[in-house]
């Protein structure tokens, strides 16, 4: 039998990826491959007689894709702010991305000014206890993963924009690789807690829905007792997407959370997307100018370290969209709370009564004015006729 050089294409790019290496004990020398986190114990694979450490390679590249943890998510974000050249920032999140940016927030919080947090929560032992498999989850196959997730969907009935926004959701899940569910998942049931953050309360604002959300109702409550001082925005409906479904309600939360930290809208920094869908990059005189959100480095960022002049939001010219949000947004204090309740607009209803009321008017109308006409048509014949006769 002639030995055949066999080179598929998975393990070129196995070989191009994972370096071999070699130690020497004694008169001996180890080869082997190693790849994988180093948080975990390690699977050591030795193979038999006619086998080398290249063997396994399917078994290491399947077993030991990148499943993310809390603290290298943490590294990770922060390096992509700094690829993007963003130093200050403003983190809006929901559930998981919500627990994520509180996690940011705790660890490096000269980095971040203001947080909004949606449907979020402040540690993650309960969604561990409910996945017995978690410690496996980053050797599961992919349909489990996608299952898994799938699951915490709330389905049934739905009215349309609810039901849309998941369906957009369910169809973004289908495009997620197993490697970027498991690290999900994993973020998800690595046991992690907030702990208390340097962040004034003043500068957060929790925004949930009333409805129903796949994060529980406690695990909620305890977000609301860890910044007391926090600002509340209640969203009546909007399920577990209320950026998709109640896109208008959440805009406007938004708007008026930023103009709370001390962020006015800058329309002539902002180029118009076409309808086209695409958008072309700023203007290079733009990028030149200064950031906004930058401040001294004495203060390093810290929300808390900028004077009171700055924390109020100057005077700017307001467009007509958000005079007509801001017109339907009552804020209300609640005790040492400041709540945001938002108040649906009367506008449409009115228009839509008005417009039943003028119809039903003209058609009551209507056979008088075709009796009228009848009877002016007659009176014009019979006044032509006595005329003729003269």
């Amino acid at each position: 039998m002639k030995g055949v050089s066999l080179a598929p294409g998975d393990y070129i790019h196995f070989k191009s990826q994972v370096p071999l290496h070699k130690i020497p004990i004694g008169t001996k020398q180890w080869r082997y491959y190693d790849f994988g986190p180093k948080v975990v114990s390690p699977l050591i694979c030795l193979p038999g007689i006619a086998g080398t450490a290249d063997i396994y390679y399917k078994q290491i590249m399947s077993l030991s894709m990148k499943v993310w943890n809390h603290q290298e998510w943490i590294q990770s974000f922060e390096k992509f702010l700094d690829v993007i050249n963003v130093h200050h920032i403003h983190l809006y999140g929901t559930s998981l991305g919500g627990f994520l940016a509180q996690l940011f927030a705790q660890h490096r919080p000269r980095r971040v000014k203001s947080l909004i947090l949606s449907n979020a929560f402040l540690e993650t032992r309960s969604f561990a206890a409910a996945m017995p498999w978690a410690p496996i989850v980053g050797w599961s196959p992919s349909f489990l993963l996608k299952r898994y997730v799938l699951t915490g969907i709330r389905d049934g009935p739905h009215e349309p924009f609810i039901a849309d926004s998941v369906d957009f959701v369910v169809s973004q899940v289908e495009t997620l690789s197993r490697d970027d569910l498991a690290s999900r998942l994993n973020l998800t049931v690595d046991t992690a807690t907030v702990e208390p953050l340097l962040l004034s309360d003043s500068f957060i604002t929790i925004m949930d829905t009333n409805d129903y959300s796949a994060i529980p109702q406690q695990l909620k409550d305890q977000l609301s007792e860890r910044y007391p001082g926090a600002r509340r925005a209640y969203l009546k409906t909007g399920g577990d997407f209320p950026f998709l479904s109640r896109p208008d309600e959440v805009n406007l939360h938004l708007q008026l959370h930023l103009r709370q930290v001390g962020v006015e809208a800058r329309p002539d920094l902002v180029q118009s997307i076409p309808k086209g869908g695409t958008g072309g990059s700023p203007s290079k005189e733009s990028d030149k100018k200064k950031d906004p959100d930058d401040q001294p480095k004495d203060n390093g960022g810290n929300p808390e370290s900028t004077s009171e002049e700055s924390q109020l939001p100057p005077s700017s010219e307001i467009h007509s969209l958000d005079d007509q949000l801001l017109s339907d947004a009552r804020i209300c204090s609640m005790g040492h709370e400041d709540a945001i309740i938002l108040m649906q607009s009367q506008y449409t209803v009115v228009n839509r009564i008005l417009q039943s009321a003028c119809e039903l008017f003209i058609f009551s109308l209507l056979p008088i004015y075709v009796e009228s006409s009848y009877v002016t048509s007659n009176n014009v014949w019979k006044f032509r006729q006595l005329m003729l006769v003269a």
